[in-house]
């Protein structure tokens, strides 16, 4: 999803709309947060499109301003075209408008960084019955994402990678060397600052879970973690800033961008000559 796309500029006619019917009702943006559940701020980045409510809020909304259903309808409409799951959507939104991005990934290379052979492969690991659409529809949806990374306002990218998510070949060494190779070229071209968190470095905090820390121009950061099937995007400033407080526990006990950069080359050059042995 490129910045600009015709999908935001969906959520901004929801946004819009929002304003509309809310105006209509002689209600103030703190009023209206109030009737839902969510602060006046909030109601106001709905109207701009900076940030998506959730199918509660939205059925919400349409109680109190009598809509008929009609923010529930949209809101469905749009979750509906996404190519992303839809306990993820808001995430994905969030990344496109995002001025810096900071992920931790335990045990696979996240998202943004993926080549679509890795992507493929870990689709058809967790969808093994999946029909060949369904896995390059996915492929697709990744590979849109890691758009935001290639234009003149991409935002700051920082990522912390277990050792492990080097070690686990994932669709084979051909595929490992290309996605290390490609993860080496991101940090050269300046595009990402990568970390590399050692096995020697023993216990982590928050261990096993993925985690996304997400700043923006005109918004409060936000917080996202991941686990099977289920994500949960926080708001709650209290609990970014805990968040915040365990990704950079992270950064002091992982290597530094300079010392993890020869781990990971060394890491890709294994994986080519286990592919030319094999």
């Amino acid at each position: 999803m490129a910045r600009g796309s015709k999908r935001q500029d969906a959520w901004e006619f929801f946004g819009d709309l929002l304003k509309e019917r809310r105006e209509a009702a002689s209600l103030s943006q703190s009023e209206l947060g109030r009737l839902v559940f969510v602060s006046g701020g909030y109601i106001g980045l709905f109207e701009q499109g900076i940030r998506k409510p959730q199918l509660d809020v939205a059925q919400r909304i349409d109680e109190v301003l009598q809509t008929g259903g009609i923010f529930e309808r949209t809101w469905r409409k749009l979750i509906n075209k996404s190519p992303y799951a839809e306990y993820f959507q808001a995430a994905a939104d969030l990344e496109d408008i995002a001025t810096k991005i900071c992920e931790f990934a335990p045990t696979v290379v996240p998202g943004l960084l993926q080549t679509p052979d890795y992507a493929r492969a870990i689709t058809r690991a967790s969808n093994p019955l999946a029909t060949d659409e369904y896995v390059e529809e996915t492929v697709i949806g990744r590979m849109d994402r890691s758009v935001i990374l290639k234009g003149a306002t991409r935002p700051v990218y920082w990522v912390i990678l277990h050792e492990s998510a080097l070690r686990i070949p994932v669709g084979g060494p051909t595929v490992m060397a290309e996605q290390l190779d490609h993860a080496v070229r991101t940090v050269r071209e300046r595009t990402a600052l990568i970390q590399v968190l050692p096995y020697a470095a023993g216990a982590y905090p928050e261990m096993g879970k993925t985690l996304k820390l997400m700043e923006f121009a005109d918004a409060p950061p936000t917080a996202y973690t991941e686990a099977l099937f289920s994500g949960n995007l926080l708001d709650d400033p209290a609990v970014v800033k805990r968040t915040q407080a365990a990704y950079d526990l992270l950064r002091a006990v992982a290597l530094s961008p300079e010392a993890s950069l020869p781990l990971i080359e060394s890491a890709a050059e294994d994986y080519r000559r286990c592919a030319t042995t094999t």
